[in-house]
């Protein structure tokens, strides 16, 4: 493939992604095609270090629970709590035990000391309260929406009484059971109580909407911010468990694309605030359809980025990243046929290259694409190029020794 794409390539910087769009964007994502690498975060890391410092970005959401990010949040722009015990209940996922997301962390802590709050930068999760084996209780979101409700509104505007949800939620074990995932009997999302739930939170979010004048004036918008937060999540998982008892064949498609839709409400509302630097696999937050392997076959949704974008337009930007290399996974040099094996040939270790120029440079070479050996390495779809932003290549990832 006698391309040469030299010119595209550019340091990693904040500048060089800048120079790839229009206008700064509101939400400016970074995807990766695996978790678990630090190498990959500690790129990401010095990038959105550059984005804030040159950019303005005031918000850092990462693929993680976004109630347990609240933990997070407060801890970085307040100092409450403590950085081990943030790390271990801020987390879903186990991003916690990353000593890059720890860096991140702490290095966002200490850019706030003594900033005015306008200033100081955000951490949000965007992700639902979801794991790939099943879903958590809605108890913590929906108690905490009807908390703050009952302290500010009159009682009679409720729908139920705590004591009321207490009941119908049960134990949260009913919720939580691994085996749902597999087996739609094992799922309590069907059931009675799940059914006058997801009426009972409809009305509790009705109430929080039209209530908004009255509670943004007995209480701060961040408070009204993170009820409605609570409101998303509390639909989303009833949504989710409805969702896990289903017996269709499309069971599996609907479930990663509620999971998606509920990341995608999340960006547009933490959008709506600010410029936003998002981090996750690059099959959330890509513009095509994602897909996935599953044990009854593929599956096919659409992303969080790809319902983002419809919604910002050009405020939305994604940047893929793509490797060479994973060496301790068994993934080895890329073929030369391929778009991995195209970049893999350049001088440098690291590098952000113009997607949609390399995309013209390819025109009719249509690369192979690459075959990773490894499930859980996702390598670039050479069909994707001309909607991606920007791409950033890391040649080699090293397998780093953990303590």
């Amino acid at each position: 493939m006698a391309i040469d794409i030299k010119d595209t390539a550019r340091s990693v910087e904040a500048a060089a992604v800048m120079r790839l769009l229009p206008a700064r964007p509101r939400l400016l994502a970074l995807g990766e095609p695996t978790h678990g690498e630090d190498t990959l975060l500690e790129v990401r890391n010095e990038l959105f270090r550059q984005l804030v410092e040159q950019e303005g970005y005031r918000t850092v959401a990462i693929e993680s629970d976004c109630m347990m990010g609240l933990v997070v949040d407060d801890y970085v722009t307040s100092g409450r709590g403590d950085l081990d015990e943030v790390m271990k209940h801020g987390f879903s996922h186990g991003w916690g035990a990353s000593a890059a997301n720890r860096e991140l962390v702490r290095w966002m802590r200490a850019y706030n000391d003594g900033r005015p709050a306008s200033e100081r930068l955000r951490f949000a999760g965007f992700d639902g309260p979801l794991e790939i084996t099943g879903a958590a209780s809605p108890r913590q979101s929906l108690t905490a929406l009807h908390g703050y409700l009952a302290a500010r509104v009159e009682a009679d505007l409720l729908p139920c009484t705590g004591e009321t949800l207490d009941r119908l939620l049960g134990g949260d074990g009913r919720w939580t059971e691994p085996a749902a995932m597999v087996d739609p009997a094992r799922s309590v999302g069907r059931s009675a109580e799940a059914g006058e739930l997801r009426l009972l939170a409809d009305d509790l979010v009705a109430l929080l909407d039209a209530q908004t004048p009255h509670l943004l004036a007995v209480s701060s918008r961040e408070e009204w911010d993170r009820a409605r937060l609570y409101g998303r999540t509390a639909t989303g998982l009833l949504r989710y468990h409805y969702g896990m008892a289903d017996t269709s064949p499309a069971r599996m498609t609907r479930l990663c694309a509620l999971r998606d839709v509920m990341m995608a409400h999340n960006l547009l509302d933490l959008a709506a605030r600010g410029p936003v630097l998002v981090h996750a696999h690059n099959s959330h937050l890509q513009r095509e359809r994602s897909s996935m392997p599953m044990w009854q076959g593929s599956v096919e949704w659409w992303s969080a980025g790809a319902l983002v974008s419809a919604r910002l337009g050009e405020e939305y930007a994604f940047v893929a990243t793509a490797l060479g290399t994973i060496r301790h996974q068994g993934v080895d040099a890329p073929p030369p046929d391929t778009v991995e094996g195209l970049l893999y040939a350049l001088p440098e270790d690291r590098c952000v290259i113009d997607a949609r120029r390399l995309a013209t440079a390819l025109d009719d070479a249509r690369p192979a694409p690459r075959v990773s050996p490894w499930f859980g390495y996702a390598p670039l779809d050479p069909a994707h190029l001309a909607d991606t932003d920007g791409i950033v290549f890391v040649k080699d990832l090293p397998q780093l020794q953990r303590s």
